[in-house]
C-alpha cells in the first residue's frame, strides 16, 4: 500500500497559493484493507474514505471508462492493480495530475509542473471529453488563477468547444452545474468563468438568459461601456470588492436579465426591464436549482435596483413602499445586501468605478428613521385596527421626510 498526496494540494503548494485541503490516493490497496485500518468509506460510485483521525479524503487509485451521457455515465475500476500513473491520467488538467510521495518527491508524468510555470490550463488526455462537467471546471480554474496569468490552452479550448457543440452539457444535473457556478462566483475573478464559457460556446444550455445580454446596447450617457453583457460582468467584478456573500454576487450576475428581452427597436432604452426580467430570473434560478436566499435577493435587486438608483428623487411614500415590499423591517440584513448589490450596479460602469453611492446611504438612514417609529405609542394613543397601520405609515413617511430634508 502506497499513499500519495495528489491534485490541488500539490498544485497550490508549487504555486505558493494557500492550500485549504489535502486529498490522497492509495495505490495497491483494497476496500477491505482500508476498512481494517479504521478508514470510513463515504464514496458511492467509487471507493473514497475518510481518515479515522484527520478526516482527510483518501481514494483508491482508479480508472474510469465512459459508459453513458453526463457526469455519472462511467464504469470505475478501483482494483489493487491500478497504478498511480493510470489514476493521474484520468484527471482533468495537467496541473491537477501531479502527486507527491511520503518523502516529498514530485511525481509528474504529464508535465503539470511545466504547464504550471507556463500558466497553461491544459487537459491531460483526450479522455477529457468524456466528462462534460470539465468545461465548467476549467472555466472555474481560470477564474481562480486569473491573477497568476493562467490561460486555457488552445487545444483544450478546442475540446471544450467540441463538448459544448454536443448534447453533453445539457445532460449534466442542475446540482453539479450550480456547484461549479457557485464556486466560480466565490472566486476572486468570477467574470473570467463566464468569459471562458462564452469563448467555448458553452453558455446556451444553462446560461442562455445571461448570454443574451451581449450585443444589447445601453444609453452611452449612463453606460459608457454600452454593452449589457460587459456591464453585467463589471457589476459582478464590483460585487466581489463589496461582499463575500454568494447571494450578493448572484444578484449582481442576474439583476439585468430583463434587458435581454427588450425588443431591438426600443434599444438602447430598456423601460420596464426591471419587472420584465423577474420571470427570466426565476427561470434561470429554477434551471440551476439556485438556493432560495440567492433567488429571493436576486428578484428584489432585479425589481428595485432602479428605485434605489433614483432614491434621492423618490417621494418618501415611495421609499416606504420599497422598504415594505422588501420586508426591510424583518429582514434588514437582506435589505443591506440589496443596497450592496445596487452599489455594485452603479459602479459597474466605465468611469464610475469609484463613485460615492449616496443613494444607498439615504436608504439606510430612511430605514433607520422609519424603524424608530414606536408602534406601541400609536396603540397607546387609542388607535385600533386599520387605524394603527395608517398612523404607523404616516409616522414612517414623516420620519423619511425628515431624512430627505436633511439630505438636502
Amino acid at each position: 500500500m502506497q499513499v500519495y498526496l495528489v491534485g490541488g494540494a500539490v498544485r497550490d503548494k508549487l504555486l505558493n497559493h494557500p492550500v485549504y485541503e489535502r486529498d490522497y490516493v492509495v495505490v495497491g490497496a483494497t476496500v477491505q484493507q482500508m476498512l481494517d485500518k479504521g478508514f470510513r468509506q463515504v464514496g458511492k460510485d467509487f471507493p473514497v474514505f475518510l481518515h479515522p483521525e484527520t478526516g482527510e479524503e483518501y481514494a483508491l487509485a482508479r480508472t474510469e471508462r465512459k459508459s453513458g451521457q453526463g457526469y455519472t455515465g462511467f464504469i470505475c475500476d478501483a482494483s489493487a492493480g491500478v497504478t498511480l500513473e493510470e489514476d493521474l491520467k484520468r484527471r482533468d488538467l495537467t496541473i491537477n495530475a501531479m502527486a507527491e510521495d511520503a518523502a516529498g518527491k514530485l511525481i509528474d508524468p504529464y508535465n503539470g509542473q511545466q504547464d504550471l510555470k507556463a500558466r497553461q490550463l491544459r487537459h491531460v488526455s483526450d479522455a477529457f471529453t468524456e466528462d462534460p462537467l470539465r468545461v465548467l471546471r476549467v472555466a472555474r480554474f481560470a477564474a481562480r488563477y486569473h491573477q497568476y496569468g493562467f490561460k486555457v490552452a488552445a487545444e483544450t479550448l478546442t475540446l471544450m468547444r467540441d463538448i459544448a457543440a454536443s448534447s453533453e452539457l445539457a445532460a449534466l444535473s442542475p446540482e453539479r452545474v450550480w456547484k461549479e457556478t457557485s464556486r466560480a462566483l466565490m472566486e476572486p475573478h468570477p467574470q473570467v468563468f463566464f468569459a471562458v464559457l462564452r469563448e467555448a460556446g458553452a453558455m446556451h444550455d444553462w446560461f442562455s438568459e445571461l448570454d443574451a445580454l451581449w450585443g444589447v446596447p445601453n444609453p452611452a450617457r449612463w453606460h459608457p461601456e454600452i454593452d449589457s453583457g460587459v456591464h453585467t460582468m463589471m457589476v459582478l467584478e464590483q460585487s466581489v470588492k463589496l461582499s463575500d456573500k454568494l447571494s450578493v454576487r448572484y444578484a449582481a450576475l442576474v439583476h439585468d436579465l430583463g434587458k435581454g428581452l427588450t425588443p431591438p427597436q426600443q434599444w438602447p432604452s430598456h423601460r420596464g426591464h426591471e419587472k420584465s426580467g423577474l420571470k427570466a430570473i426565476k427561470t434561470f434560478s429554477d434551471r440551476l436549482k439556485v438556493p432560495n436566499d440567492c433567488r429571493d435577493l436576486a428578484l428584489l435587486v432585479g425589481e428595485f435596483h432602479t428605485h434605489v438608483h433614483k432614491a434621492l428623487d423618490l417621494k418618501p411614500s415611495t421609499v416606504l413602499k420599497v422598504l415594505n415590499h422588501c420586508d426591510a423591517w424583518r429582514k434588514p440584513e437582506r435589505f443591506e445586501d440589496l443596497l450592496i448589490a445596487c452599489t455594485a450596479d452603479a459602479r459597474g460602469r466605465t468611469g464610475f468605478e469609484q463613485i460615492p453611492y449616496l443613494q444607498a446611504d439615504y436608504f439606510r438612514r430612511a430605514l433607520k428613521a422609519a424603524s424608530a417609529v414606536d408602534v406601541q405609542q400609536i396603540i397607546a394613543e387609542g388607535h385600533q385596527g386599520k387605524a394603527i397601520r395608517d398612523k404607523l405609515e404616516q409616522a414612517r413617511i414623516a420620519a423619511i421626510s425628515n431624512v430627505k430634508a436633511e439630505q438636502g
